[in-house]
């Protein structure tokens, strides 16, 4: 008797994959949010914990001349790489349609995202190694890169960011300083502001009852099925691909 086909992964066991991928990613965002709030507090009363909850290029360079240099590489490197293995694997698991679906997501850096398809089947590992950004990722994992080399190349890459960013802000310590006073100064002020910002932004997805990520992806996926345009304009962007 010929053998049969496997059946497909039930969806309960799909919709659970798709949470563990996900959902460590989400609250990867939720803390960086509260980074942006709460920055101008934590960039001198704890740097440590700011870059914990977020390494964005400018808490790293503002807080290096703060830190023991192990204590800046460990953190900086854990939170650098630690949203990197789930969307390596939601692009693997999911190929193109993950890339779509970011491509949506994100839609300001959409174009780049497809330039960077057509680069990295020549220049994949340079990529990897120079930009291991989530978008570099996650089109990694489509292409099926091999996941030892891919962890190899990310760290690489991540260390050397770091490094890079160490040495800029030794280089520019003394106006770094300069802002950081400013910022202690008028630390309340920008607490205010900043905090505000980020509810503002947080009201304003609630509003538009954007759903979760992988609430997002589901969704997304069925429509990439049935042959849907994935890079139409949703209801939230406009006809230019921006959010409104």
């Amino acid at each position: 008797m010929p053998e049969s086909t496997p059946p497909p992964p039930a969806p309960r066991v799909r919709r659970s994959r798709l949470a563990l991928i996900l959902g460590p990613v989400a609250v990867l965002v939720i803390m960086t949010q509260f980074a942006d709030a709460l920055w101008p507090d934590l960039v001198n009363s704890s740097p440590a914990t700011l870059i914990a909850l977020s390494a964005r290029n400018r808490y790293l360079v503002l807080v290096a001349g703060q830190l023991d240099a192990w204590v800046y590489y460990l953190i900086g490197t854990l939170r650098l790489l630690a949203p990197d293995p789930f969307l390596f694997a939601l692009g693997w698991f999911y190929g193109p349609t993950a890339i779509k679906w970011m491509e949506r997501r994100t839609p300001t850096v959409g174009s780049i995202m497809r330039q960077m398809e057509k680069l990295f089947a020549r220049w994949g590992h340079p990529l990897v190694v120079i930009l291991p950004n989530n978008y570099v990722c996650v089109i990694a994992g489509a292409s099926r890169m091999s996941p030892p080399l891919f962890f190899f190349l990310n760290i690489t890459g991540t260390v050397g960011r770091l490094l890079l960013l160490a040495w800029l802000g030794d280089v520019f310590q003394g106006p770094i300083d300069s802002v950081l006073g400013w910022v202690a100064q008028y630390r309340i002020p920008l607490l205010i502001a900043s905090i505000s910002l980020v509810a503002i932004g947080a009201a304003n997805e609630a509003r538009r009852g954007r759903k979760g990520m992988a609430a997002s992806f589901e969704e997304f996926q069925e429509e990439d099925a049935e042959g849907d345009d994935p890079r139409a304009p949703t209801d939230d962007e406009d006809a230019d691909g921006r959010a409104t």
